[in-house]
């Protein structure tokens, strides 16, 4: 295989594969991205058998062929090349000289053969497919992926339950600990899916969707057999779903709290973030005081003292005190771009209900903690 391509054009295919490859995987592969030439266009691909992302840009191929090079090294390796054009040489033996033309830098890599690279699942012509905007996508998945549970044995919460019914859209997750649940409604479309989307994807997704320029507007949705496929930004990424059963997320919001007290988000978040720095290392929680006109937040920790602040807000009624892990409002409360949130409580043993101050009936968004005990 004999190439040369332009530096940003194998820089960013490298760069969207590489998160992909499996480092730590007993198949040396996998560790790798391929690099196959043909035609006019250089393909790069990366799979961890889970999931698999590739895409193409032109090149000018000297002679076609592929290699599987190791993934981190290259991107490395190409990131410290001069910007222009590089050549890219496989030699006998899967041995890869890559070599900035004009200038004396180059490297070489000990790759694998190619035809030693596992082939990427393909989604059958028949399979059902939709189309969502790619800034959608994007904010579907920022304001609910940090409720995903990092915990891997526990699969069905380890992921995010993407759902398309009729014409709305929705993402919900959990780690049993807190819920996110955003939905819109897209006039004009009309579809169904249900899809279990694992939190490796979730994240590599989340990279795909926010690198993607603003001449690609829609992001292209294919579920087909136990995989689903999203073709963005000259990219194809596909998945294997998860086989499980979604907690009843229905179940777990709470239809009406006793108390509805509207606050400043900003504000808030900053008072959590300084008085969480007092909280306990091993539970991060902070208590939250809703009195007349101010929300007071407290920390008490044995090792580092204690910490204090309130904030002004909206609300006339009893006063109540509850225990919350502070990250878990500062994840909801970074999510959220109004000014202003509504919180809603009950009881101590309660949990609490966090939703942006305005809403519409197009689109809808509501995070659910569960108290704990300080």
């Amino acid at each position: 295989m004999d190439l040369v391509i332009a530096k940003k054009d194998l820089l960013r295919l490298v760069d969207r594969c590489q998160g992909v490859a499996d480092k730590k995987s007993a198949m040396p592969v996998l560790a790798n991205v391929l690099l196959a030439a043909d035609g006019n266009a250089l393909r790069v691909a990366a799979t961890d058998l889970y999931l698999a992302v590739s895409g193409q840009t032109a090149a000018e191929i000297v002679s076609a062929g592929s290699v599987a090079v190791p993934a981190k090294d290259l991107l490395d390796r190409v990131k410290a090349m001069p910007d222009g054009p590089i050549q890219v040489t496989a030699r006998e033996g899967a041995q890869t000289v890559i070599k900035a033309v004009g200038s004396p830098r180059r490297y070489t890599l000990h790759g694998m053969p190619g035809s030693e690279f596992p082939a990427l699942p393909k989604a059958a012509p028949d399979a059902p497919s939709l189309e969502l905007p790619v800034e959608l996508l994007s904010r579907l998945i920022e304001r609910t992926h940090f409720s995903i549970s990092t915990d891997e044995t526990r699969a069905h919460v380890n992921s995010a339950l993407f759902e398309w019914a009729g014409h709305r859209v929705r993402m919900v997750t959990t780690d049993g600990h807190r819920l996110s649940k955003m939905e819109v409604t897209l006039e004009g479309t009309s579809a169904t899916a249900t899809m279990l989307i694992p939190l490796k994807a979730i994240h590599e997704l989340r990279r795909l969707t926010s690198g993607v320029d603003k001449e690609t507007p829609t992001v292209h949705i294919t579920q087909s057999g136990p995989n689903a496929f999203f073709g963005v930004g000259g990219m194809t990424f596909s998945v294997k779903l998860v086989d499980a059963q979604f907690p009843p997320y229905q179940q777990v919001i709470p239809n009406v709290s006793d108390r509805s007290i509207r606050a400043p988000r900003a504000p808030l978040a900053e008072a959590l973030r300084a008085v969480s720095l007092a909280a306990s290392d091993r539970t991060g929680g902070v208590k939250l005081t809703v009195t007349q006109r101010a929300l007071r937040i407290t920390s008490e920790s044995p090792e580092s003292g204690n910490g204090f602040d309130e904030v002004p807000i909206d609300y006339e009624g009893g006063e109540v005190t509850i225990g919350f892990n502070a990250k878990y409002f500062l994840d909801v409360l970074a999510g959220i771009n109004d000014d202003e949130v509504v919180l809603g409580v009950s009881g101590e043993l309660d949990p609490a209900v966090i939703r942006p101050a305005t809403e519409s009936a197009a689109e809808s968004y509501v995070s659910v903690i569960m108290p704990m005990r300080i």
